[in-house]
């Protein structure tokens, strides 16, 4: 999912919520403690060099159990980082 595309569901959304690839919910009182841009150079196996950049959106949960984001809240995250980063209209990858 880029930007964009998360920016247009937290629009419309009631809450924010995040789920692992094994399908385990990340718990409702997680904190998003960065977003950034990563970027990663490299040479894979057939010499070719490439180039990746994504959207880090970093989650941790604490013992503050009451705490809950919200979807205006993160848009308002989103724009910040892609304001004072230059970001683009990236993928997003989570970090848990």
């Amino acid at each position: 999912m880029k930007l964009s595309e998360i920016k247009k569901h937290l629009s419309i959304a009631e809450t924010v919520n995040f789920e692992l690839q094994n399908g385990t919910p990340v718990p409702k009182h997680f904190h998003v403690t960065e977003v950034g841009e990563v970027t990663k150079r490299f040479i894979d196996c057939g010499g070719t060099i490439r180039n990746e950049k994504v959207a880090n959106f970093q989650l941790w949960d604490a013992n503050d159990f009451e705490h809950r984001l919200k979807p205006a809240k993160l848009i308002n995250i989103i724009k910040l980082s892609e304001e004072k980063l230059g970001m683009e209209d990236l993928e997003i990858e989570v970090e848990y």
